[in-house]
């Protein structure tokens, strides 16, 4: 299915639906439920970039010493954050993101170029003006605390931007020593404490702009009796790979619906029919 769409270029794709400020719903299926999917999904086209389809991200998580931004999470407090960098690995593009949290329960993401995946440098005075911007607790210590990596195939539907990820894989980092937060630039990497991934399950993503309403893809899946889940990328799997943290959000999800694995090097990409490794 995802090979007989018609393609969308980025910068299509980002004048018709870049949603900084919006609505996100997340499911997770199965690989049979995502081919019932695509199988009705409304007219849509399908991000293509020098002929691929499905690109690798790689996101590394900032957080306090304390887990500031996870707690705030668990615990749904209004002002929540997040702080990560994104690397779009086909092109080696990187970017440090800010999120926060609006009303009615929209998400506003403010990101700007950054050269250093792995620490934010220069990038602390950005992230500190704009979690100050949004009303969000400060927090003037942040360290790589998670990676996550996966990869991306994005459809464009007339009401919605629509995210499919697949291979998702959390790599638990070891924290900052006393003394050594992320103060600038650094030439170490963050060493892999531990790892998951949920194996061949998909996060599919919807984004419609603030205030808008469902999308065609949402009501498609509420029809055939799937709800929105509760899954971060960054907090579902510190849940997972941190047991004794509080996560009452995300409980339901890990205890009965992911199947946490370790993880293998195999790639998950779409198919015309399904998610395979």
């Amino acid at each position: 299915m995802i090979d007989t769409l018609a393609p969308v270029t980025l910068d299509e794709l980002n004048e018709a639906a870049a949603l900084q400020t919006r609505r996100d719903r997340k499911y997770v299926l199965t690989p049979d439920e995502l081919d019932d999917l695509l199988a009705a999904l409304p007219p849509a086209r399908v991000l293509e970039i020098d002929g691929s389809r499905t690109f690798a991200y790689d996101s590394t998580y900032f957080d306090t010493p304390e887990l500031d931004a996870y707690r705030l999470a668990a615990t749904r407090r209004r002002r929540r954050f997040k702080v990560r960098t994104r690397t779009y690995v086909d092109t080696g593009s990187c970017f440090v993101e800010v999120k926060t949290r609006a009303g009615r329960g929209t998400t506003v993401k403010e990101r700007q170029p950054h050269d250093d995946a792995d620490h934010l440098g220069l990038a602390r005075t950005f992230v500190a003006d704009r979690l100050a911007d949004a009303g969000a607790p400060s927090a003037p210590v942040l360290t790589p605390t998670l990676r996550s990596r996966y990869h991306r195939t994005t459809l464009l539907l007339d009401d919605a931007r629509v995210t499919l990820d697949t291979g998702l894989v959390w790599d638990l980092l070891v924290p900052a020593a006393p003394g050594h937060a992320d103060t600038g630039h650094a030439d170490t990497v963050p060493d892999v404490r531990r790892s998951a991934t949920i194996g061949d399950l998909v996060v599919v993503e919807t984004k419609t702009a603030a205030g808008s309403g469902p999308s065609s893809v949402d009501r498609l899946l509420w029809r055939a009796g799937h709800r929105p889940d509760r899954i971060s990328k960054y907090a579902t799997g510190l849940a997972v790979l941190e047991p004794g943290l509080p996560d009452m959000p995300w409980r339901r999800l890990v205890r009965r619906r992911l199947t946490v694995s370790t993880p293998t090097t195999a790639r998950h990409i779409l198919t015309s029919e399904r998610t395979s490794a």
